[in-house]
């Protein structure tokens, strides 16, 4: 399985996803986060079943009656991408890429201090989340935040059993940047890795990167993995502090409806 829809099942097991396993297929569940459009998906293990888009959104259908919208995970990109547009699904490869050498870590910038999330800091990643999405206006506002809480109650609890950890960078008191990692084997996963628009290109989440693969590193992890889309200028940071493309994560999607 490519590492990074390997990483992601093992986290979202982890976070108390439950895992249905298919001849041709998964199905992902996320009771504790029903809003969870990614928690909440078909997963697609037959490399030769790819392209029956018909047959994949049916299951998904099936599976999940009350979903507004449509996730499915496939283990490669399929041949014929018309099928899936033709049921609305926008099929995408997002970049993977890995490094078996500790990243690189990079300086703070001045003005800041970083320290790993934990009491009131939760509640300050809840409300950059939220602040993040209104601001974009990519998700619905009352759903998104319904999925932002149950999201970090979910990274709290890896964090408390040291499963995982986020960090923050904060300007006095205001977290600005974050991200998370958390460990699946002897592999580490990063998470979410997100820097308020006032506050980037100042090197915050690079210096992140480092802080969170050091903490992986002592907990036994040899392995990074991180995703970004492929038009997310964050790539060319991530390949500055050691990491390389690797097998890339194909899915097909269509966001919820409004």
């Amino acid at each position: 399985m490519p590492p990074g829809w390997e990483t992601d099942l093992a986290v979202l097991e982890q976070t108390g996803s439950v895992i249905e396993t298919h001849d041709d297929h998964l199905l992902v569940r996320s009771p504790h986060n029903p809003d969870f459009h990614w928690g909440n998906l078909v997963f697609v293990t037959d490399e030769n079943a790819v392209d029956d888009a018909t047959r994949w959104v049916e299951v998904f259908e099936t599976a999940f009656p009350e979903a507004t919208w449509r996730a499915i995970g496939l283990i490669r990109m399929p041949d014929n991408t018309q099928s899936w547009v033709d049921h609305g699904l926008e099929v995408e490869l997002d970049d993977v890429l890995t490094t078996r050498v500790l990243p690189r870590q990079t300086p703070l910038a001045a003005g800041y201090t970083v320290r790993r999330l934990g009491g009131d800091d939760w509640a300050q990643s809840v409300a950059r989340s939220v602040a993040e999405n209104a601001r974009t206006g990519e998700h619905e506002l009352a759903s998104f935040e319904r999925f932002a809480q149950a999201q970090v109650e979910a990274r709290r609890t890896l964090s408390e059993r040291d499963a995982g950890a986020w960090f923050g960078a904060f300007a006095g008191d205001v977290l600005v940047a974050e991200l998370g990692i958390v460990r699946c084997g002897t592999t580490a996963r990063y998470q979410s890795v997100g820097t308020a628009a006032d506050h980037r290109r100042r090197g915050l989440a690079a210096h992140l990167l480092g802080v969170a693969a050091r903490w992986a590193s002592g907990h036994g992890c040899d392995r990074w993995v991180i995703i970004t889309e492929p038009t997310n200028p964050a790539g060319r940071v991530y390949r500055s502090v050691g990491f390389e493309p690797d097998l890339g994560n194909a899915q097909a999607y269509r966001t919820a409806s409004r």
